[in-house]
């Protein structure tokens, strides 16, 4: 398959760039924010200090991470990153996170979504990527699914939040799958 872009970072929206220190004052305003904390991780909902955000991103062995900007106001809006990688399975690990609640619903995490897919499969050479949700973030799960993912698996009542048990979903995507996705699509926008 042939990358059909000018820029691997760049989709039409939105960039991938490495971290840059005055990302650290935007990402605290985040921390303030229980539904971004409580649906980026299934751990407690504890906001990071600014220290700990300082040093989120510092490239490792095992992931790929960048931060999500617009392309015109170099807004930062959230990361991503692909961790956990076996390289010798050629699998990983996908996580995503839109920051402030005005860019969420806005169509930018399934982009975001495209342009790190775009990226674990031609750049990476990754055969699979994964992901884990939890089942009560719809908006997400819905998201995973127009990028291409499938339900793969659920770790039952693996979360406890506000008195309730929730699913933890397992979801994934070969790239053979993508690349037909992906080609269903960008035909579909051509037509």
């Amino acid at each position: 398959m042939t990358l059909t872009t000018d820029n691997l970072f760049y989709s039409k929206r939105l960039k991938m760039t490495p971290p840059r220190p005055e990302d650290v004052q935007t990402m605290l305003q985040w921390n303030e924010d229980p539904e971004y904390l409580r649906n980026v991780d299934t751990d407690l909902a504890i906001p990071y200090s600014e220290k700990q955000l300082e040093d989120e991103g510092e490239t490792k062995n095992k992931e790929v991470y960048f931060r999500l900007r617009t392309h015109g106001e170099d807004t930062l809006i959230g990361f991503v990153v692909i961790h956990s990688i076996e390289w010798n399975n050629r699998c990983g690990q996908l996580a995503i996170g839109i920051g402030l609640a005005k860019h969420r619903n806005k169509g930018y995490g399934t982009e975001a979504l495209n342009l790190i897919l775009r990226y674990a499969f031609h750049e990476m050479n990754l055969d699979r990527v994964g992901l884990d949700v939890i089942a009560y973030n719809a908006k997400a799960i819905r998201s995973y699914e127009k990028a291409g993912f499938q339900l793969e698996g659920r770790a039952r009542s693996a979360v406890y939040r506000d008195g309730k048990r929730y699913d933890r979903l397992m979801m994934g995507i070969l790239r053979p799958e993508w690349e037909i996705h992906n080609q269903i699509h960008t035909e579909g926008e051509h037509a």
